[in-house]
């Protein structure tokens, strides 16, 4: 099942996409109303509610040793860093390159929304508290990266954070290939089982510390090939199972 976050005369909503006519339902994952809509009429928003954003760095070793970060041990735990509901952008939208930066990166990620409060997950309770997957791009700021405290510049500023288009329910986060595409050309090109930690290990592990709420976004890490962008670039997010995202440098 698909499920899309939109915006048309009634307000903000949800809903079921079944090709290109929307179910509306009662909220983020209810059940259908029984009021519909056309995909072509709605301005798609990114399909998450957000109060947290939890990201995890260093998830592949190929992007560890791109970084200059390889001590050649395996990290032992998950790297965590926040991004803010600020950070969010829709499918299609455009992305300003901050004027305050001079080093603007890109980096293709798996992500997930999350369906219920969540505290001290074990494994096997991880499937429930999943809503649904969907595509992020974790746009940094790299040279700021380097000079903040909380890399609250780098990471965290309005916009770095695209997401979507929509959320599937039914998918296997296991083993997918990732592509991160900029103007056509394939930068990053991987499988989700390369990652360090899987989405179990993250969640799990996520929960002993922090309280996800339902609507929150866990990002899983970005493989190799990361790099700067320009104004006027087309990002392309692509992973299979999933609806690709599309992001506009401007």
């Amino acid at each position: 099942m698909k499920l899309i976050r939109f915006r048309d005369g009634a307000g903000v909503r949800w809903g079921r996409l079944e090709g290109e006519q929307i179910q509306v339902t009662l909220g983020m994952g209810g059940e259908v109303s029984g009021e519909t809509a056309l995909l072509g009429s709605v301005q798609v928003l990114a399909p998450a509610e957000p109060s947290k954003i939890v990201c995890v760095g260093r998830n592949y070793i190929d992007h560890i040793k791109e970084l200059g970060n390889d001590t050649g041990e395996l990290p032992r735990e998950p790297g965590l860093f926040l991004k803010a509901a600020n950070t969010l952008a829709e499918n299609s939208g455009n992305v300003s390159y901050p004027e305050w930066s001079e080093n603007f990166h890109f980096e293709g990620e798996l992500a997930l929304v999350i369906s219920q409060t969540a505290r001290n997950l074990t494994p096997v309770e991880v499937p429930a508290a999943i809503l649904g997957y969907t595509c992020a791009l974790d746009l940094t700021a790299r040279d700021k990266q380097k000079t903040d405290l909380q890399w609250f510049r780098a990471k965290a500023a309005d916009r770095f954070c695209p997401l979507g288009p929509t959320l599937e329910t039914q998918f296997d986060p296991t083993d997918v290939t990732l592509r991160t595409l900029v103007n056509g050309e394939t930068k990053q090109d991987s499988r989700t089982s390369f990652m360090i930690f899987d989405v179990v290990q993250i969640l799990t592990y996520v929960t002993r510390y922090v309280t996800l709420e339902r609507g929150d976004v866990v990002l899983t890490g970005t493989p190799s090939g990361v790099g700067p962008l320009e104004r006027g670039d087309t990002l392309r997010v692509e992973i299979d199972g999933l609806d690709a995202l599309t992001t506009h440098i401007v």
